[in-house]
This record gives structure tokens, sequence and C-alpha cells, in this order.
């Protein structure tokens, strides 16, 4: 029963807002209130929190009283590691302090992974590894990673949550999957001898005991997805970065087949049945990597017969290893982890083959999954398996009996939420539109197209959409520049005319850039380029890791930062180290992108147009992160610069400028060159420590 005599909502915001300095904010306490009706009403509700509105105090000030009112716990998902590490080692304890008095007691959170995210005990004292490669016969051998496994020894006799993000500096992929297992591969605490000390399970009893779990978006794909639930028992999701749930959902869902994947489960298996069987596991994966490589990178609307054939006899060679590993021998700890593992990777194996040959089958209007093969420079061609869409499994798993909020800076497309409500799987408003609420449509129901009547009301989610705006005056603190002037961008790295307009826009900034690019190539050309043209220092994405990056280019003002996807999100550099933001061209997805273009064609198979549903949305979302780099407080000033004269000419450039910021617009040159030489010498004339 929720305990009604603690302060209101609006009233626990007062005090939170008071006790960490900051100032009442209109939009924040909109979404608070609306956060709070949403967990009152067993409803969904989408909100839009601009840059500054301070969308983490707004809910989480009503998530954690209805924890602690209805003595439950709240899930809270994210995109990046940034944010969790925010919410976690900044916003909750500073929260959880100032609310303490309140609501009675201290509030209490816990952040939660993947279980491969943790080290594994067991694995770590059995020495059982992956894959049979020399170097791993001795985790402790001279090799590179055989020291970096040795350093693993040592941090687990000190660490006490496990958690591989804590290891610092860290260790490569390969090396922590010596010392971790997958939730498919544990052998189950209850049957673990090292069960009563596993790292996993005690983050996941700890989260168990809490207010508010912080999670990611890819644990909250898994709990949807999996049998067994992962995340405690909740009522109510937070889904902060909610843009980019759909692709972390996707991500999930995608399977892979490649030789090295078939060759390391037929390792495992043939430590668990006859090796004859085995063998022919592992010859069917030489079977298929030779066929892949004589196929093109592409999407695969049909198999040839050949790769067809290939990845036939690899689903029934992983089928026959399970079948001769036979049943389990509980009484033998070392048999059943082998057989675990093992099973483990055939099930992935043969799976991912079962989901890759019923791809194709349907017709081409008619299909749920799409197929393609990848052959990245250095690396060996794989198959992959990715669903369609993910709406349905999120309408039905995620929406299906508890309330979510979701939130991001970034929600409407072309002024209306409708694009990502389709994504999601909620039905479309017909009338919604930015601070509007409303229900669906009985016409949207699917049910309804079907069989021409209107479904009962229970059977949608019901939600509402609401734009809270942002405290920025957008018109008087940044300007959108787009280079009209430019020639249209080419397929063949950047024109000079582009290297010249960078570097006219930098001098004019006196460094103070991120510059995002739609590639790494271009990206790595433009710092090729630029470090002969200007004096300021120059970094570039893959010099260090990105956040060693960021940390630099926030440290000296005159440091510009060049870099490609993970740098146009998450980036958050406030005050005169970042006055100046470009943008190369306007992020489409490449026009051979196999997901991209498979969704493209079904939309357009439905009667609707492809390019702007899937194309333009996707260019949209990610320009409007982009451009939400420039402004980070009320003081900041600065140009977004798009290089990309079709924002300016093309007929689909209105609806890419609606889902930005209201910046004042121009496409004069001069005037963003003019406004950031005063910008600089306004920064020059205000002292350091003044700042």
């Amino acid at each position: 029963m929720a305990d009604s005599s603690l302060p209101s909502v609006s009233e626990l915001l007062a005090v939170a807002v008071a006790a960490l300095g900051g100032s009442e904010r209109p939009g924040q306490a909109r979404m608070a209130e609306a956060v709070r009706e949403a967990i009152e009403t067993d409803e969904h509700v989408a909100v839009q929190a601009g840059t500054g509105t301070g969308k983490s105090l707004a809910y989480l000030v009503p998530a954690i009283r209805h924890a602690v009112a209805a003595e439950t716990t709240v899930v809270v998902s994210t995109a990046t590691i940034a944010l969790q590490r925010q919410l976690v080692d900044r916003d909750l304890p500073r929260l959880a302090e100032a609310l303490t008095g309140p609501l009675g007691r201290a509030p209490t959170f816990a952040i939660l992974k993947g279980r491969r995210n943790y080290l594994c005990r067991y694995k770590l004292t059995t020495g059982a590894s992956d894959d049979d490669e020399p170097a791993l016969f001795d985790p402790r051998s001279v090799s590179s990673l055989g020291r970096q496994v040795a350093r693993l020894h040592e941090w687990a006799e000190e660490t006490t949550t496990g958690d591989r993000d804590e290891l610092v500096p860290g260790v490569s992929e390969l090396a922590w999957r010596q010392v971790s297992v997958s939730a498919r591969e544990c052998l189950g605490a209850g049957r673990c001898p090292s069960g009563g000390e596993c790292f996993a399970e005690q983050a996941r009893e700890d989260a168990g005991h809490v207010d508010v779990v912080v999670t990611n978006h890819a644990l909250l794909a898994i709990d949807a997805m999996e049998s067994f639930p992962l995340l405690p028992e909740h009522d109510v999701i937070v889904v902060d970065e909610a843009h980019d749930l759909v692709d972390r959902v996707t991500s999930v869902a995608t399977g892979q087949l490649s030789e090295a994947l078939v060759a390391a489960a037929a390792r495992r298996a043939g430590r668990a049945c006859d090796q004859e069987v085995a063998d022919r596991l592992a010859e069917a994966g030489e079977g298929l990597g030779l066929i892949m490589a004589d196929t093109e990178p592409a999407r695969l609307d049909h198999l040839s017969e050949a790769l067809e054939g290939a990845v036939t006899a690899v689903r029934d060679a992983a089928h026959a290893c399970v079948t001769a590993i036979g049943p389990d021998r509980k009484d033998d700890a070392d048999a059943s982890n082998v057989r675990k593992l093992a099973l483990a990777a055939l099930g992935e194996v043969h799976d991912d083959a079962v989901r890759m040959l019923a791809a194709v089958q349907p017709p081409i209007a008619e299909r749920r999954e799409v197929v393609w093969l990848s052959s990245p420079p250095s690396q060996a061609p794989s198959l992959h398996v990715a669903p369609m869409e993910v709406g349905g499994l999120l309408r039905e798993r995620l929406f299906g009996d508890r309330t979510v909020v979701l939130t991001s800076a970034t929600l409407t497309l072309g002024g209306a939420f409708d694009h990502l409500a389709r994504q999601w799987g909620l039905p479309v408003h017909r009338k919604d539109h930015p601070g509007q609420t409303g229900h669906p449509d009985p016409r949207d129901r699917p049910e309804a197209v079907a069989d021409g009547e209107s479904a009962p009301a229970s059977a949608e989610p019901v939600w509402r959409g609401l734009d809270v705006g942002s405290p920025f005056d957008y018109p008087r603190s940044g300007i959108l520049y787009v280079a009209r002037h430019l020639p249209p961008p080419g397929r063949d790295g950047l024109a000079d005319a582009y290297l010249t307009e960078i570097t006219e826009l930098i001098q004019a900034a006196g460094g103070r850039t991120l510059a995002l690019f739609s590639s790494m190539r271009a990206a790595k050309q433009a710092a090729e380029a630029l470090r002969e043209r200007i004096e300021h220092p120059l970094l570039c994405q893959g010099d260090d890791s990105t956040g060693q990056l960021v940390r630099e280019f926030a440290a000296d003002e005159r440091t510009c930062l060049f870099g490609t996807l993970s740098l146009w999100q998450g980036v958050d550099v406030p005050g005169p180290a970042l006055q100046l933001v470009i943008v190369d061209r306007i992020p489409f997805p490449r026009p051979d992108d196999p997901l991209a273009s498979a969704r493209q064609r079904a939309v357009a198979a439905r009667g609707g147009n492809g390019f702007m549903s899937v194309a333009a949305s996707h260019a949209a979302l990610l320009l409007a992160q982009g451009a939400g780099r420039l402004l980070r407080t009320t003081s900041d000033r600065g140009v977004v610069a798009v290089l990309d004269p079709r924002l300016a000419t093309a007929r689909y450039g209105g609806f890419l400028r609606a889902t930005l910021p209201p910046f004042w617009a121009t496409t004069d040159p001069e005037v963003a060159r003019a406004a950031l030489r005063r910008l600089d010498a306004a920064a020059e004339r205000v002292p350091e420590a003044a700042r």
C-alpha cells in the first residue's frame, strides 16, 4: 500500500533544487508532474526535455517518491555509460542526501549490468578459456594477453564488485572473456562452487533491495527478450536517452555467424561430446568461411545455393553436437560447466543459422528480418540477421504491464512524436503535437485495419507526448549556419572547399571546435589536413580513448576535437571551450546499409515514403543530437555550422531543420565568422577564475 503521507512531488522537487543550489525551471516542474501523473494513472509518457531542463531531477524525484511510498523498485535505463555514471556517481548521491529528511529515510540506489560485465570467480579459478589459442594455455604467460589476464587475477583479490568498469586502465575484450561468462554460460548460483561469492549475483541481490536501479538499454532489451528476469521486480521504468532505444534493442537482437564463431563452438563441443561429431561442426564452419569469402558484402534478399547449403550444414552439425552432449551430470560441477559452455555456444550458432534460413523464405514484402554479409577491412567475413522492427517486442514486453517514462532532448521529428512512437510500438495520436496530450485513434489499431472494427481500449497502450521546451534562448544564444555556397558532398572524401571552410571557421573561433563527421575516414582526412593549416591543438578520435580525448578538449579552450558517431551524443563541454560545432554532412545512413535499406523498402511496400520514414528520420535525430552539443548552460554561446548545402536547398531540409533547436539561421559565411570572432574576443576578456 502506498504511503500517502509523504510530501508531494512538487514539494520534494523544491527541496531538491534548493539543496543542489539550482533555480526553479518551469520545464522541469512540468516534467516532474507529468511523470507523477503517469505513475499514478498507469499510463505511459514521452517527454522531450531540451538541454538545461534538468530532466534527471525531473524524473528521479517522482520515481524515488513512488519507490519509497510503494516500497518497490524503479528502473532507470540509459544508452550511454557516461549518463549511467552521472546518475550513480553524482545525481543520485546528492539527491538522496537532500531527500532523506522529507522522506524519513535515505533513498537507496544501485547500478546493474549484464552478467558479462562482472568477473566470474569460478572461471577465474578453473582457468577455463573461451579459445584454445596457444597464448591462453598459460594465463600468466609473458604474452600481452597473458599479462592482462595476470593483472585480472591480481585485481580479483582487491575488487569488492568485480565490475569491469572499475578496472582502470582496462583490458582487451579477449582478456576479459577469459574471466567472465554470459547469462547462457552461467552455471547458476545454486550449482556453481563459487556461487556464494559471485559478483554478478551480489549485484542482482543489491539491486533487489534498493529504490532505484540504474541499468542500460542492452540489459533492458535482454530482460524483455529472455524467459527469465534479469531486473528486479518493478512497476515503473524510466528510459532516458530514449531516442537510442530502438537501435540498442536491435543490436541486442542481431545474430551473427562466422567461421571463428563456429570454430569456437566446435572446440567447446569437443570437450563435452565425441570429437568426431564436433569435428563435423568445425568442417561446416570452414565451408561457410570459404563460401562467404566468395560472396560480395551486401544485403542478401536470397541466399545462393552454396551459401544456403553452408548455413544449413552449420545448423545441422550444431544440432548434432547438442544431441551428442546428452544430459547434465549434476554431481560434477566441472563437467556441468563444460557442458553449459558448449551448449551456450552451440545454441547461439544453431539459432542464428535457423533465423537466417527462415528470414529469406517469405515474400520480400512480408519479411520480418534482414540478412546481410559484411567483410570489414582486415577482418573475416560474417553473416548477420536482425529484426526489421522491434516495436512489437517493445509493445508486448516493455509497455505491457508497467508504466514507462521515455525522455530525451530529441524525441520529436518534424515537430511530432509520431516517428518514434511507431518505432516503439505505440499507437500514433492523430492530433498529437509537442505539448499536447492525447489518446490513440482507434483506426490506428492493427486489429481495426484487419477487421474493420475498433479494438477494446485496453488493447492499446495509452500514452501522451509532452515537450517541456528548454530554458535556453536559442535565437539569442546560437546561430545555425548552413554553408549553402559549398558543392554537395561527394563520395570521394572531403572536397578542398570543405577543408577551406573548416579552416576559416576554426580560425575565426580561435579553436574551441567540436567537428562531427559522418565517417571516420572523413574525420581523419580533415584532421590530417587541418593540422597543417591551423595553429591550435587538434585531437582526433582514435588518438586515445574517447573519454580521455573529451577531457583534454575541455581542459584547453583552444583545442579542437574531430570525431565521428560516438561524439555526436553524450559530449558535455560547457563554457568557452566549445563555441563552434561543425557538421560535415547530413548524417544519412549509407545507401548500402542493409538494415536501413530494407526498412526503407518495407515502408515503401506499405505505401509510405521510405526515405523520409527511415533515412531522413535517422538523420534528423542524429543532427539534433550533434547540434545539442553546443549549448550546455544558459550562458553558453556559439555557432552550429552545417557544411552540407542540402540542409538549405533540398525539399527535406525543412523537416530536418524543424528537428533542430530554433537557432537564429544564416547562410552567410561572413556573418558566422564575425560572430565567432566576437565570441573568441569576449572569452579572452573573461578571466578563467570568473568562468
